[in-house]
């Protein structure tokens, strides 16, 4: 299958606070290279300060790679310049469900609000509804507030939202980490069920790997910056990197 995104050597570093010496960085991401095969769930794991936040924010043009050290690639073009010719296409879902909308617009408001942003002008009741259905909510929500839903109904909310523009690239950074382990099985139940209905391909990023597991088609560990190890699910006992073994060992039991 083609790929979608592709990720070569990239470096990432930034200026070290509080530096002996003036401008001395610390890097972040070290030669960081894998691609995301189009209709796939790719999920990339790694302990906190691993870099992955980094990596992702990267990939959705919000920062750049260090100068001359790689490049991120969507169907062969330059993230700026893809997302100028594909607006819409590609949408994000963050962790912090809370601070990811405006604790004063409506429902209604919050899922309309990427649609407005492409223009799109008059009463979106209709289609409003047809996203509530979809990640499985009610259309009486629409009118009220964030802090009149539970969590779980929020973070659908965020899912609604983000898939408002018919994306074809979804970058779920620790999109259900906040919620409770009931409402995480509910919630990538949705993911697998929207991915497949919808044809996206995503970039799932987290550290429990457990969900990832459950979840990706392929894994890709990311450690103190590196790729250590990618394996597709189903060959997760093949794992030949020392951290990507210790860490599936410590939530999937192997037969030796």
């Amino acid at each position: 299958m083609p790929n979608l995104v592709e990720i070569n050597n990239v470096e990432k570093s930034y200026v070290k606070a509080g530096g002996k010496f003036s401008g001395s960085r610390v890097k972040i991401l070290k030669g960081v290279t894998f691609t995301v095969e189009e209709g796939l769930c790719v999920g990339l794991i790694g302990e906190s300060g691993s870099g992955k936040s980094t990596l992702s924010r990267l990939i959705l043009g919000l920062e750049k790679p260090d100068k001359g050290k790689g490049s991120i690639l969507i169907e062969g073009q330059a993230v700026p310049q893809w997302i100028k010719a594909n607006q819409g296409k590609m949408s994000v879902v963050f962790q912090d469900y809370t601070s990811s909308v405006n604790p004063k617009y409506t429902i209604r408001e919050i899922i309309a609000e990427p649609l407005h942003a492409l223009g799109r002008k008059g009463s979106l009741d209709g289609e409003i509804d047809v996203l509530l259905a979809k990640v499985s909510l009610a259309p009486g929500l629409k009118g009220r507030y964030p802090h009149e839903l539970s969590g779980g109904q929020l973070q659908r909310v965020c899912i609604a939202r983000a898939i408002s523009t018919n994306p074809r690239f979804l970058v779920l950074d620790e999109a259900i980490s906040s919620l409770d382990v009931s409402v995480q099985t509910q919630a990538m139940n949705l993911l697998h069920k929207l991915r497949l209905e919808m044809n996206m391909t995503y970039l799932f990023v987290a550290h429990d790997l457990q969900v990832v597991a459950h979840l990706c088609n392929k894994i890709v560990f990311l450690y103190r910056g590196e790729i250590v190890e990618q394996l597709m699910s189903g060959n997760l006992v093949n794992a030949q990197n020392e951290y990507a073994k210790a860490l599936l060992a410590s939530v999937i039991p192997f037969e030796t």
